[in-house]
């Protein structure tokens, strides 16, 4: 699905007419609780309210991105980016764990994705878990390949597999994302 095509599936309100269906919205200070629950249950060492609130003031500033997926007006995940130079780099994304498997963090990715492109960042860059194999075969669709690994980067136990997409700029990036949105439309 274009830009233009998700754009237009939402209402004048910036949401979609109909209430079961899933929107990607900028975080907002007011989904704090919320996220914060999400938070708790998808990470073992989950960053504070604080950090959030930290977060939010420099998306003010210009350095961070950070949206909601919301589903019935509950917000059902999360994710966010900083920019550095010319590359984003993908902080967190996460999803209720109840509503895992259902294209959520798909539809988060994308919504990144094509900002990091909106605002000419030249790759994006994250770390993911070792053990989380959903995570890093969702992140290979989208381009990233693994380029390194940060040992006992989470917790102080756990890998981290640090990943790259390059060229977010180019026509291959921009066919991958357009290939992606149209199983996403397919399935829906």
């Amino acid at each position: 699905m274009s830009i233009l095509s998700r754009l237009l599936r939402r209402g004048a309100s910036g949401r979609d007419e109909t209430d079961d269906a899933l929107h990607v919205e900028p975080m907002r200070h007011r989904h704090l609780d919320q996220i914060m629950a999400i938070e708790h249950t998808a990470y073992p060492q989950p960053w504070t309210e604080g950090v959030f609130r930290d977060e939010l003031a420099m998306r003010a500033a210009g350095s961070r991105h950070y949206l909601v997926a919301l589903l019935g007006g509950r917000v059902v995940g999360y994710g966010g980016m900083i920019y550095m130079d010319d590359a984003a780099h993908v902080t967190n994304v996460a999803v209720d764990v109840a509503l895992r498997r259902r294209g959520i963090a798909t539809e988060l990715m994308l919504d990144l994705a094509h900002e990091a492109r909106r605002v000419g960042m030249a790759s994006l860059t994250l770390e993911v878990r070792e053990s989380n194999v959903s995570a890093q075969s969702l992140y290979r669709r989208f381009g990233f390949a693994p380029v390194g690994v940060r040992a006992r980067y989470y917790e102080n136990r756990d890998d981290a597999i640090v990943m790259w997409c390059t060229d977010i700029q180019g026509d291959d990036f921009a066919g991958r994302l357009a290939r992606i949105e149209a199983e996403r439309s397919s399935d829906s």
